[in-house]
This record gives structure tokens, C-alpha cells and sequence, in this order.
């Protein structure tokens, strides 16, 4: 038997199994994702020969080192993001940049602040926030609601897939280890063309071909800032917003530096810089800013209570991206990485397609966005590191690959199409040829981005 549990056949036997089991569970039983992936993981490794005294520490090992990562970043920036909504932060980007770009682009301008809002905030959240106003802006300048949300949300969706600190790539990283600053920098630079090309310009498209109603529900809802000068100021807002970027490029600027050799990178100096710019402490930072910039205007005790009330829907995405880690930590103890290594090694296929096509796979069969990136990450963290000559950068057009997988083909499986078909209040047909559509051509731009750029570079 132990000689069975080492053969490569039976390893790959078990990982069909233990992804079919996690289906079932989740699309058919129902069972949550972080309940299913804790107990396919327990199966798992029982079924390769882990021994019994070694399952559990194998489980919590890969469980807690995902969420050590994970939560605090997740954590803080939910936070952030409470505080901004709250506060009217969104409100004042869209009101700003829609009278500087024009009433003509106000479509670009409600995309580009949903681009800069989405950096700390959830695609669900950032999407409810910017919805009252996509609907009022839409019954003030005329034309089908779609022509203003479908580039919001597909601004909110490519930051969510691809961009630090959100959980998905944040988690990706990890497992594989790529460099989050670094990821950070081309998340960005990813994100920006895969939305204009798959949000802005589709939701153009989509604006002329299918006219939907105006949100009664959205219509109806009391205006929550009446008088402007409760409202922050727009540069306050954007420092915010721009502050953990800034922070973290210094971290990556000093190390390509250091790497260089134009500076010690053993400096006193520079280790406290870089040491600031670590995702974590940058985000940290800026929450600290950010209560106190607001501290006077609300108290401290309201922004207590609203960093409480955010914390409380990111509960099932941090145990479900740790249970994802859980997941991986098994699969590498026992030897079913490996034995997929192999197997993709004699096909020939390279790492970057065989990612972004496990991804996909995972993706259109069980919904969940975060649980397909999570998954493949796990499975391709050996391969990518028994792969030579990958770079820093290699390793991060292999993660957005695998966001990309995770982000196509949304459809009934998926949470995000039921919350983008019921706030815009349309049928699942139109559903299925607007959204779905959008996020396919997200993900497959990306994958084409990193695809021909690891090629080239």
C-alpha cells in the first residue's frame, strides 16, 4: 500500500478525486467552501499515506502560514475601505473626476475612481458603495444603466483578481512565492489595459445594445451626504488611496537598487525604509492615517465601530483563502505536486498556459474565484519551483495567469453574477451576454499580457 500511495498514478487518481469531491460538496451538497476544503484536505491526506501524526500539523501548517499573510492584509484594507466609503470617499472621486473628464466620459471617469476605489476595497463592497451613484449619474446624463456599471465593476473586478492586497493574488503569491511589491507593479500595470480593452470599451458596447431600466431600489434610497462640506476633500481621498502605493514601490525601488548595487542594501536606512514599505506595515500605516485625518470630523469612536463592522463580512474570504492554503499544504506533503510536475513536464505544455488552464477549469466547474486561484496556486507551487530560469517577473505573470483562470466564465456558480444581476436588476440571460462575457474577456486579455510578455521577456 505505502508503495502505492508513492506512485504516481495513484497521486494523480487521488488529486481527480479530491477536486471532484470538492465540486460535489460545494455545487451539489452545498456545503460551504471552507468546510469542504478542510475536510477534502483531512481525505486527502489520508489517502496519500500521510502519517496520522503528521496529518493535522500538515493541515494548520499550510492553513495558518496562508492566513498569516492573508489576514492582515485583507484585514486593514477592509478597514480602509469602510472608512472611505463611509465617509464619502467614493462619492467625491466620482463627483470629481466626472467634472474633470466631462459629462461626455462620465463612463471613463465613474471607471477610473472605481480603479483607484478598488485598491483596499472588495469587488462586493466597492461595487454596492458605487452603485447608488452609477444610477444617478446614469438618470442625470440619460442612456442604459449598463454604459456607466459595466466599467465600474469591471474596474472592481480586475483590482480584486490582480492586484495586492486583495486576497486572491496576495494568496497566489505566497504559494508560489513571488514577490508581492513586485506583483503589485504588474497587477497594475495588467489591470489597467485588461480593463479599458474588457470593461470600458465592452460596457460601451453594452450600453447601446441593451437598455435596461433604472434601479427602483437604488432610486428610492435617501442621499446619504446632503450638505458637501461633510464630504472629504478630493486630494484627501486620493492621498488615501495612493499612500500604500507609494509606500510599497519604495520597498521594490530600494531592493532594484540594492540588486543594482547603487546603494547598500544592508544600510540601517534602507532596511527601515524597506521595512515600512512591507504590504502589511504600508497598510497599517495608511489606516492610521486614515483614522486620523477623520478622527476629528467623526471621533474615534465611530471609526472604532465602523473598522469593527468591516471585519465582519471578510470572515468567510480569509478562512476560505487560509482552508485554500490548508488544501495546497497537503498537496505538497504528499506528493501529488510532484507527481503533477511530472506529468505536465512529459506534455510540454509551459508553466504559464498549464496554470492558466488548470485555473479556468476549476473556475467554470465550482464558482468560486478565490477557491480556483487558491487551488492552482497550490498545484503549481512545485512545478514552479522544480522549473528553472523563471524570474521575479515570470513568477508574477504566472499568478496574474492564474487570477485570469479564475476571473473567466463567471456564471450561476458564481456569487458576483447573482450580485451584479440583482443590483442592476436584470433577467440571467442578459445577465449571461453582458457580465459574463465581460469577465471572460477580463481574464483571457490578462492571460494574453503575461503570456506574451514572458515570452518575450
Amino acid at each position: 500500500m505505502e508503495q502505492l500511495a508513492h506512485s504516481p498514478t495513484y497521486l494523480l487518481l487521488i488529486a481527480v478525486c479530491a477536486i471532484l469531491a470538492l465540486l460535489v460538496l460545494i455545487m451539489k451538497l452545498k456545503v460551504h467552501a471552507f468546510a469542504s476544503l478542510t475536510l477534502v484536505s483531512f481525505g486527502t491526506a489520508l489517502a496519500t499515506g500521510i502519517p496520522a501524526e503528521k496529518v493535522v500539523p500538515n493541515m494548520m501548517s499550510g492553513f495558518g502560514g496562508t492566513l498569516a499573510s492573508v489576514a492582515l492584509l485583507v484585514g486593514l484594507g477592509a478597514m480602509i475601505g469602510k472608512i472611505l466609503e463611509v465617509t464619502g470617499g467614493a462619492k467625491v472621486l466620482a463627483d470629481t473626476l466626472i467634472g474633470r473628464f466631462g459629462e461626455q466620459r462620465a463612463p471613463l471617469a465613474l471607471g477610473v475612481a472605481s480603479l483607484m476605489f478598488g485598491f483596499p476595497i472588495f469587488f462586493d463592497a466597492g461595487l454596492i458603495v458605487m452603485m447608488p451613484i452609477l444610477f444617478s449619474v446614469a438618470k442625470r446624463f440619460g442612456g442604459s444603466p449598463l454604459k456607466y456599471a459595466l466599467p465600474a465593476a469591471g474596474a472592481f473586478a480586475v483590482m480584486h483578481a490582480f492586484v495586492p492586497p486583495h486576497p486572491g493574488p496576495v494568496a497566489a503569491s505566497e504559494l508560489l512565492g513571488a514577490d508581492i511589491g513586485l506583483l503589485l507593479v504588474v497587477g497594475l500595470l495588467v489591470a489597467i489595459p485588461t480593463w479599458y480593452l474588457g470593461a470600458y470599451l465592452f460596457g460601451l458596447y453594452c450600453g447601446e445594445k441593451f437598455n435596461i431600466p433604472l434601479s427602483k431600489a437604488f432610486l428610492n434610497t435617501e442621499v446619504m451626504f446632503k450638505d458637501k462640506s461633510d464630504l472629504p476633500k478630493f486630494s484627501t481621498v486620493l492621498m488615501i488611496l495612493v499612500l500604500p502605493v507609494l509606500l510599497i514601490f519604495m520597498d521594490t525601488g530600494l531592493n532594484t537598487l540594492a540588486v543594482a548595487g547603487m546603494i547598500d542594501g544592508q544600510h540601517p536606512v534602507v532596511e527601515f525604509l524597506r521595512m515600512l514599505g512591507k504590504t502589511p506595515i504600508a497598510l497599517l500605516i495608511t489606516l492610521l492615517v486614515c483614522l486620523f485625518t477623520f478622527a476629528g470630523k467623526y471621533g474615534m469612536s465611530k471609526l472604532e465601530k465602523l473598522c469593527t463592522d468591516a471585519l465582519a463580512p471578510i470572515c468567510a474570504v480569509i478562512l476560505v483563502t487560509g482552508a485554500g492554503g490548508m488544501f495546497g499544504g497537503v498537496l505538497r506533503s504528499s506528493g501529488i505536486g510532484q507527481a503533477l510536475a511530472d506529468v505536465l513536464a512529459h506534455t510540454g505544455m509551459p508553466v504559464i498556459v498549464a496554470a492558466f488552464v488548470i485555473s479556468t477549469c476549476l473556475r467554470v466547474a465550482q464558482g468560486s474565484a478565490t477557491v480556483a486561484l487558491t487551488t492552482t496556486a497550490a498545484l503549481m507551487a512545485p512545478i514552479v519551483s522544480q522549473t528553472t530560469g523563471l524570474s521575479e517577473l515570470d513568477l508574477c505573470f504566472i499568478v496574474i495567469a492564474i487570477a485570469g483562470g479564475a476571473t473567466v466564465l463567471s456564471h450561476f456558480n458564481d456569487s458576483g453574477f447573482w450580485l451584479v444581476s440583482r443590483l442592476l436588476e436584470m433577467d440571467e440571460k442578459t445577465t449571461l451576454k453582458t457580465w459574463t462575457v465581460m469577465e471572460t474577456l477580463l481574464g483571457t486579455i490578462a492571460f494574453i499580457i503575461v503570456a506574451t510578455l514572458s515570452f518575450i521577456l
